[in-house]
C-alpha cells in the first residue's frame, strides 16, 4: 500500500486533477440536491451573515465582529443543524434502491400504464387519490398505520382503494419496487407556511413527504378532478394521461430508453 501510494506521489499533477474533479462533483451534487427547496434561501442567509462578519472586520465594528466570530466558529455544528434533512437525504442516497430495479422494460411499461390509467379514472370520477412511490429513498419510517397489500399494480385495484366506501381509502397508497405494498397510510404533513391555502390534506401530506425523502406522488383531487404530481416539496399540476405519462417516464424510468424488452 506505501508503494503506491509513492508511486502515486511522482504524479501529483494527476492527483491534483482528481481532488479538484472530486470537490467539483460533490458541490454540483449538492446544488442539485437543495435546487429549489428551502435550503437556498438558508444559504443565501449565510452568505449575508459572512458578508457581514467580512465588513465588520474591514471597518473596526470590534463588537458585531466578536459576535459574528464566536457564532461562525460553530458553522459547521450550525449547518448541520439547518440542514440535517439534505444531508440525511444525501447520505441515503449512497445506498440505492431503484424503483425499477428488478422488472423488466416490459414490466415497466405495464406498470406505468396501469397507474396512469387508474389515475385518469379516478380523476374522471372525482373519486380523490394519493399514491406515492418510493424510489431510491426508503419512506418505511415516514409511514403511519397503513395495511399491508402485496399486489400487482392493476388499475382497478388502485381504484377500488380509493372508492369512497373503501376502508383504506382515506390514507396514501403506497407503490414499492413495482408493486402495490400498503394502502391507507398517514403521511407527515408539510410545515411549509408557504404552501396554497387551497390545498387540502392530500395535497400537504404528498409535499410533506417529499420535503423528507425523493419519492414521487401522484394527487387526485376529488373537488377539481385534476391529477398532480409533487416531487422534492414541489407540485406540478393538472396533468392530462399524456403529460402524466411523460411526468411518470422522466422521473422512474432514467433507464427505460436503454434497457431491452425481455
Amino acid at each position: 500500500m506505501g508503494g503506491v501510494v509513492d508511486y502515486l506521489k511522482d504524479f501529483r499533477w494527476l492527483l491534483d486533477t482528481l481532488d479538484v474533479g472530486l470537490v467539483a462533483f460533490i458541490i454540483y451534487r449538492i446544488m442539485l440536491l437543495i435546487k429549489g427547496t428551502r435550503a437556498v434561501q438558508m444559504l443565501f442567509g449565510l452568505a449575508v451573515i459572512l458578508s457581514v462578519y467580512v465588513g465588520s472586520q474591514l471597518t473596526g465594528l470590534y463588537t458585531l465582529h466578536w459576535i459574528l466570530d464566536n457564532f461562525l466558529s460553530s458553522i459547521i455544528l450550525v449547518i448541520v443543524v439547518l440542514f440535517q434533512e439534505d444531508i440525511r437525504r444525501a447520505l441515503i442516497h449512497v445506498g440505492a434502491n431503484p424503483f425499477f430495479a428488478d422488472l423488466s422494460y416490459r414490466e415497466e411499461t405495464a406498470v406505468m400504464s396501469e397507474l396512469v390509467k387508474a389515475c385518469v379514472n379516478m380523476a374522471n370520477k372525482r373519486i380523490g387519490a394519493l399514491i406515492v412511490i418510493e424510489r431510491e429513498t426508503g419512506i418505511k419510517d415516514f409511514l403511519e398505520v397503513g395495511v399491508e397489500i402485496d399486489a400487482k399494480v392493476a388499475s382497478d385495484l388502485i381504484t377500488s382503494i380509493f372508492l369512497p366506501y373503501s376502508p383504506i381509502h382515506d390514507g396514501a397508497l403506497v407503490i414499492q419496487q413495482g408493486r402495490l405494498k400498503r394502502a391507507g397510510c398517514f403521511l407527515p404533513l408539510s410545515q411549509n407556511p408557504d404552501i396554497s391555502k387551497t390545498f387540502g390534506t392530500r395535497h400537504r401530506a404528498a409535499i410533506g413527504l417529499t420535503e423528507l425523502v425523493d419519492a414521487v406522488a401522484i394527487v387526485v383531487s376529488e373537488e377539481t378532478g385534476k391529477i398532480s404530481v409533487v416531487v422534492g416539496g414541489r407540485i406540478t399540476r393538472d396533468l392530462d394521461s399524456t403529460a402524466l405519462t411523460r411526468v411518470l417516464k422522466r422521473l422512474l424510468e432514467p433507464r427505460g430508453s436503454k434497457k431491452k424488452a425481455k
